[in-house]
């Protein structure tokens, strides 16, 4: 009995104060398996190296990678990787924590604004339906930079609704609007919370018109709206006036294409006339949210009639949240570059359009079998292959060349832990097991997965062997990875991101030629195979990650191959040229 009252106040406590006990949870249910690994491709290992340069060459305003200037992103998540490498000495700890807290703040603002509407309980609701929502965590998993701009968009959403929903509060309009812009130079589309605006002015058309409507929306007015416009520049002008002024007047025609391409590339011509990632009209309604947005994406055969009837009676908090989750589909759907990462700022209107809903569909007893059904499917068939793998009925090499790791320990258990949730949650209890399954699933993925996947896809052991042959000496990349450069314990040279893979071939037989003795290259046997030149007997294979696919060699398997120091630009990897390299056997450069 007393266990009972124990539990039934825990259970209270954590309702009335949603916000705070879900961030708690949050914190350590996301905060799990920070510091365990290092940085994974594709993108991870690129912040975490811009970072890392941007403390060694103390040059923050303009992102460098491996000594070249990276002008694809603006630099404010790279700078927050840095200042957590500055704070905890640990680029295994610092790098994901940007994410972190971008997801903690979409969390904390979305419950927050949902308890104001409609009140702790399904606040609660809806904070522990985003926090269990797949491409939530996820991103908040990824270094990339997707989950920290979502923070920024989702505090301008917040501010625009508080003051559309509950003001009037223009301050919080305001704040909104900073945080808008800061959204902009941290990856482009922090403008997205403007969407708002067309439904926002026609429902106040539309209520006085007709006086008599019992739902309310706070008008946003001509001089507040300029204000917060004003607001989003000076935000985005904080980085982007001193970039240009500094790249315009620099003489240096590096610098000003990285201007350029920052500032139009990077953005109208990248959304109207995307050269890469090209996906149908329909590929994020059809390919992206039907599993990005789980679980909450099972509930719409039973939320469509509720929203349509709450639609009908002209309820403003789900007109604003709905139409804006779908103006931003849209939005990015006319684009013809698609990536799933570009929902992820959609994920905290979608649930709050969702949360007055929740109680009642958590009671649905076709959802809840639906759900119990996802949980066994997916449990159980990550378990059979672990299972058949395990015995040798299945081949790994059936699932991808990157299968060349033995997860199967870690796949059986999960196998294991979904038939003990099944048993233990039966069908009508299925949401619940959901929600468990999710929790089990990213905290085995977080510790053990962790564990299992690391040395494979950090080639922290590829680098290590590679400076244990080599002594240390200077290494050259061609068609460089950051992952090689963060991982490289000796110094590096490469010759330019998108320097066609001949030149730079060329451009590194005369760089291994100026000091034989002393200079490596680490290539592939693709980057070889019409190089008739390379005397093949004088290679030294790198074998560490499982395969003979890296190839270490020096002058004299270049030396029937042409050399030509104007070929392509050459690049040091401030990182790795540190004072103490000399003493290693590496050469200095001017």
């Amino acid at each position: 009995m007393t266990k009972t009252r124990v539990a039934r106040g825990l259970q209270r406590g954590l309702i009335n104060a949603p916000v705070l006990s879900l961030l708690v949870i949050a914190l350590v249910f996301l905060g799990l398996g920070i510091g365990w690994r290092w940085p994974w491709p594709a993108d991870e290992p690129r912040f975490a190296l811009i970072a890392q340069e941007m403390i060694t060459t103390h040059q923050w305003l303009i992102p460098h990678r491996a000594g070249e200037l990276y002008p694809d992103k603006p630099p404010i998540f790279m700078w927050l990787i840095a200042l957590g490498i500055l704070v905890t000495g640990s680029v295994k700890v610092a790098f994901m924590l940007p994410s972190l807290l971008g997801a903690l703040t979409t969390l904390g603002l979305t419950t927050d604004l949902t308890r104001r509407l409609y009140g702790p309980r399904i606040a609660w609701l809806a904070g522990l339906t985003l926090l269990l929502t797949a491409q939530f965590t996820l991103q908040a998993r990824t270094a990339q930079i997707d989950m920290l701009v979502t923070g920024f968009i989702t505090l301008g959403l917040y501010g625009a609704l508080r003051h559309a929903l509950l003001g009037p509060a223009p301050g919080w309009w305001y704040a909104g609007c900073v945080s808008m812009g800061l959204g902009v130079i941290t990856k482009g589309v922090g403008f997205l919370p403007l969407l708002l605006l067309p439904v926002w002015f026609g429902l106040f058309w539309y209520q006085r018109r007709y006086s008599n409507s019992v739902h309310r929306i706070v008008p946003l007015t001509l001089r507040q709206l300029l204000i917060g416009l004003g607001l989003v520049l000076a935000a985005i002008a904080c980085w982007v006036i001193p970039m240009v002024l500094y790249t315009s007047f620099s003489g240096d025609p590096a610098l000003a294409a990285y201007r350029d391409n920052i500032l139009f590339r990077q953005t109208g011509e990248r959304y109207a006339d995307a050269w890469h990632h090209l996906k149908p009209f329909y590929y994020y309604v059809l390919e992206v949210l039907p599993w990005a947005w789980l679980p909450g994406v099972l509930a719409l055969p039973w939320v469509a009639p509720h929203w349509w009837r709450r639609l009908r009676r002209g309820d403003i908090r789900l007109w604003l949240p709905l139409s804006w989750v779908i103006l931003m589909v849209l939005f990015f759907s006319m684009s013809p570059g698609k990536r799933g990462v570009y929902m992820t700022p959609g994920m905290s209107m979608f649930v709050l359009a969702l949360a007055p809903a929740l109680p009642g569909l958590i009671r649905r007893p076709g959802l809840n079998r639906l759900a119990w059904g996802l949980a066994v499917a997916l449990g159980g068939v990550i378990g059979v292959v672990g299972l058949l793998l395990a015995v040798g009925l299945l081949d790994s090499k059936t699932l991808g060349d990157d299968f060349i790791i033995n997860p199967w320990g870690w796949w059986l258990s999960i196998g294991a832990l979904t038939a003990l949730i099944a048993w233990r949650l039966p069908p009508r209890r299925g949401l619940a097991a959901l929600g468990l399954w999710l929790a089990m699933f990213w905290i085995l993925w977080a510790s053990w997965g962790y564990e299992v996947m690391d040395d494979h896809r950090s080639r922290s052991a590829l680098m290590a062997e590679v400076a244990m042959t080599t002594h240390h000496q200077p290494l050259a990349l061609i068609d460089f990875d950051e992952e090689n450069v963060l991982q490289a314990q000796q110094p590096i040279v490469q010759f330019g991101d998108g320097t066609p893979a001949d030149d730079q071939f060329v451009r590194m037989t005369a760089w291994l030629e100026e000091a034989p003795e002393t200079r490596w290259a680490l290539v592939q046997n693709n980057e070889l195979k019409d190089k008739a030149c390379v005397d093949r007997s004088t290679l030294t294979p790198v074998k560490e990650r499982g395969d003979a696919d890296w190839q270490l060699l020096r002058a004299d398997s270049v030396a029937q191959c042409a050399g030509d120091e104007h070929a392509a630009p050459l690049y040091q990897a401030p990182t790795t040229w540190h004072h103490d390299s000399a003493s290693s056997g590496a050469d200095s450069m001017p």
